[in-house]
């Protein structure tokens, strides 16, 4: 089994530590793991994506030209990888900052009101780990619990970050 999923968004919006965090959780799984990110020129405010595979087996090359999820925090990333998804897979939309539609009837769409359940929470930074708590549920590439255990490997053991990035994760889940 190798599954190769894209995080998108703009920088700043966390893509980069949804990405980490699965990385993590998966390695604590006992998985094969690659993580791939990639920066626009601007960094805070462009744009951002990074590429977890994750696997049984040792992986070949971290690169996803036609991953099996996508999780688009915006709707520029949307559109970058509307077509590289394969057919089958499941794209996650942040429904609270993409409006237009996505026209593929060949994948299954998942809308999450990520930044409206972030601002519901008291934690609009948190809109990242509600994704991926959604994303967590619908894909089942790892155990919540392990993901969960993985914020104080990221976090470095900081209370109060792991709280709220816990409380999110499981928003997320939970909305789903």
């Amino acid at each position: 089994m190798l599954i190769k999923t894209v995080f998108a968004g703009f920088g700043g919006q966390g893509v980069m530590s949804m990405g980490l965090n699965l990385a993590q959780a998966a390695m604590m799984e006992g998985r094969y793991v690659t993580y791939l990110p990639a920066y626009g020129a601007e960094v805070r405010g462009g744009t951002a994506n990074c590429t977890v595979s994750v696997s049984d087996e040792e992986i070949a090359s971290p690169v996803a030209s036609s991953p099996a999820f996508v999780v688009a925090l915006n709707q520029p990333s949307m559109i970058k990888f509307q077509n590289k998804i394969q057919s089958g897979g499941i794209f996650f939309l942040n429904s609270s900052l993409i409006k237009e539609p996505l026209l593929r009837g060949d994948i299954e769409i998942v809308q999450v009101p990520a930044n409206a359940a972030a601002e519901d929470m008291g934690s609009v930074k948190s809109a990242n780990m509600i994704m991926l708590g959604a994303f967590i549920k619908k894909s089942n590439l790892v155990n919540l619990q392990t993901l969960i255990d993985a914020l104080a490997v990221a976090l470095k053991g900081n209370k109060k970050l792991i709280a709220i990035n816990k409380n999110a994760l499981t928003a997320g889940y939970e909305l789903v």
